[in-house]
């Protein structure tokens, strides 16, 4: 007996149902286009619109409490500053000229001051340009209005077809702010899709009167309106009235940043061991631990609270690398390439993995990987900085093979992607001095303490060059 199959045509399913499914399956535009075909037939559907505005957030969502990466540089008029000259170890502000250049805290560091550890955090790529997060910087300005350049207005439910989606102008918020289906996707919609933070903080402020104050969600979510128009100390007293309320990780996280960007690194440990007393073992709060003890130059701190989030999450690359770090920077090169082979048969491959994997190989004597190691970095490598480290590193390669005059070539090569780079400059002049070449030495040596005053190497060597 033969088995019929009954089969549902897509073109019969209902529209609505279709787009709840693509937008399940994460079909983000095509969800848009499905509701976007129900609202010119029905232009009212307020089902469709939110299920539209949601979709169009999350198609550009990102995790801002992962990619948020505190800069200093920003802060310049910041009037929250506690101490211009702050007790050692109290801030995360410390010159670099002031670590020991034997420590660890000597270890190279990203641009934003994090020690390096071969994993790319989320935080580094924040600031590329066309992402949500990119629109929100730039939308701190005077009027807040959005990096688009186009005209903010509805919420009117009859959306033009050739014009934006939402015209934010004719849109009125304290109806929205009332209506607990449609104001959160609204303030998500305005936050992260537009970029509009002042419209957004407005929409906040009107629906935590609504709930009459008793949202731990919007005090949140005001909280990050203040933070983003770098308004800290309202930002400040939102999250703490919000974990009165509801204790939530995401709070002690964001209150943990919040100390961070005004430098107050043992508040901001303080906040985290509190949430560890109600959140035992858990691993955003420990990994924001790990960061502030690596900030503060506290590598054993660093690498005990790493450990406990590897025993929790064995699946975590950046616990994992900085622990081969610090296995790497305390003379245990053999140990620092077991975590960074573990890494990559998980399946990270980076021009960061590749290039700590080479030098891991070099000081354990496995020349035979070195240099595959540092060819793949240099193939994976795009960024101009990132190849004139791995070019100075392959000089280390040649030095120790003997090979001088590969050994300056590769510094050649790496002032061919960084002209400023102190160390190759300083590196390039110990070469040539001992090569006879003093007065091209001199110039090199010059060169590095005018790129970088500070470098100890380059003056300690122009000095000896002198009173020679």
């Amino acid at each position: 007996m033969k088995t019929k199959h009954c089969y549902i045509s897509v073109a019969k399913m209902d529209p609505m149902y279709l787009a709840l499914s693509l937008f399940r399956r994460l079909h983000y535009d095509k969800c848009i286009d499905v509701c976007t075909s129900i609202l010119d037939k029905q232009p009212l559907d307020q089902a469709a619109w939110c299920l539209k505005m949601r979709a169009l957030t999350q198609r550009v969502y990102v995790d801002d409490l992962e990619s948020e990466e505190t800069t200093f540089q920003e802060d310049i008029l910041d009037n929250s500053v506690v101490a211009t000259a702050p007790r050692p170890g109290t801030s995360l502000k410390t010159p670099a000229n002031t670590v020991p250049v034997t420590s660890l805290g000597a270890r190279p560091r990203t641009s934003t001051g994090r020690p390096m550890s071969g994993v790319v955090r989320p935080g580094t790529q924040s600031g590329r340009p066309g992402s949500a997060l990119e629109r929100l910087r730039t939308s701190r300005g005077a009027t807040g209005q959005s990096a688009r350049a186009i005209r903010l207005g509805t919420a009117a439910m009859l959306t033009q077809k050739d014009g934006p989606f939402i015209q934010v102008s004719r849109l009125n918020l304290s109806k929205y702010a009332k209506n607990k289906c449609l104001n959160k996707p609204l303030f998500e919609y305005l936050f992260y899709h537009e970029g509009d933070v002042r419209n957004a903080m407005e929409l906040a402020v009107l629906a935590t009167q609504a709930c009459e104050f008793q949202d731990w969600w919007w005090k949140t979510q005001l909280a990050k309106c203040y933070l983003a128009l770098n308004l800290i100390r309202d930002g400040e007293q939102q999250l703490k009235s919000a974990l009165k309320q509801h204790v939530h990780i995401e709070g002690f996280i964001r209150l943990t940043r919040l100390y961070i960007r005004i430098d107050q690194p043992m508040k901001a440990t303080e906040v985290c061991k509190q949430g560890l007393e109600l959140f035992p073992n858990d691993v955003s709060i420990m990994t924001e631990l790990a960061r502030l003890s690596e900030a503060l130059n506290e590598p054993q701190a660093s690498v005990k609270y790493y450990r406990s989030i590897v025993n929790e999450d064995a699946m975590n690359t950046e616990a994992i690398a900085c622990i081969g770090m610090y296995h790497f920077y305390n003379n245990q090169p053999e140990l620092a390439l077991r975590y960074y082979r573990r890494v990559l048969i998980m399946g990270a491959h980076s021009a960061e993995l590749y290039n700590n994997l080479g030098l891991c190989c070099l000081y354990s004597q496995q020349l035979d990987l070195t240099m595959a190691c540092f060819q793949r970095a240099l193939d994976l490598a795009t960024d101009p900085l990132l190849k004139a480290d791995v070019w100075y590193n392959l000089s280390h390669v040649a030095i120790a093979a003997g090979d001088i005059a590969l050994a300056i070539q590769c510094l050649n090569l790496c002032l061919c992607a960084d002209s400023s780079h102190a160390s190759a400059f300083n590196n390039l002049a110990v070469l040539h001095h001992k090569s006879g070449k003093t007065h091209l030495a001199r110039a090199y040596f010059a060169s590095a303490k005018g790129h970088e005053p500070a470098l100890p190497e380059a003056l300690i060597n122009l000095d000896i060059l002198q009173q020679a």
